[in-house]
């Protein structure tokens, strides 16, 4: 039996390694949504309300500090790695929908997915720019083609409302990936191993990305909660 514990307002499963996380979804249809800091401190109740309703899993430091706290075992999930663990997984046996970015990275993506797992069963792709009527051509392509699992890569929560949309509409297996289809294909660089190790990712994006400075912030902000037991 697998704990969840509350951090703030949001219920967050303690998975204790990628393997239980992959047993775990095998039969699920819901939606798989990474937890980090900033979704702790969000305030925003429909976002909430989607992850309460699903799968909340570990991505960042800070969640999985909390978890610790709270005197669970936990370890990071990191999303960027994960959706390639459940098509190294399921390969074989699921079929694949992928939802984001641009054209052109989303086409580079299906074609190095392909390169990278020879048996992957791509049912369907497009990218992450979408209309009303775009919406309900995606939801129709769904129903018809049938996908065991959807990625959908658009940044949170973004994201988040669209899978739960798309749930709705049709069941599957659906996780959120921020920006992984660029990292994947190359667009976007990850943090070198270094900064990994150390758990600094979040300094080598700010660094690369100045403007996310006032997100940052917000771990300034979780840290302090975190030391004073109120997350």
């Amino acid at each position: 039996m697998l704990n969840k514990v509350k951090l703030r307002n949001i219920d967050v499963y303690a998975f204790p390694s990628r393997s239980v996380l992959l047993d775990f979804i095998k039969n699920e249809k819901k939606i798989l949504v990474a937890v980090n800091a900033e979704k702790i401190l969000n305030n925003n109740e429909k976002l909430h309300k989607i992850i309460n309703e699903n799968i909340a899993y570990s991505d960042g430091v800070g969640a999985v500090m909390a978890i610790k706290q709270k005197g669970l075992k936990t370890v990071k999930i990191p999303g960027a790695e994960f959706w390639l663990d459940i098509i190294k997984k399921f390969e074989q046996e699921k079929s694949f929908y992928l939802v984001g970015s641009t054209s052109e990275v989303i086409n580079q993506t299906v074609e190095k997915l392909k390169q990278d797992f020879p048996s992957i069963k791509i049912v369907g792709f497009r990218d992450g720019f979408l209309r009303s009527s775009d919406k309900e051509q995606l939801k129709n392509d769904l129903k018809e083609k049938q996908p065991d699992v959807v990625f959908v890569a658009q940044g949170s929560p973004k994201q988040e409302y669209l899978m739960d949309e798309l749930l709705r509409e049709y069941p599957a297996l659906y996780m959120g990936l921020g920006g992984s289809f660029d990292v994947y294909c190359g667009e976007k660089k990850r943090a070198p191993s270094l900064f990994i190790k150390y758990k600094l990712e979040w300094f080598y994006r700010l660094l690369n990305e100045p403007t996310r400075i006032g997100r940052q912030s917000v771990l300034v902000k979780f840290i302090f909660l975190l030391i004073m037991k109120k997350i």
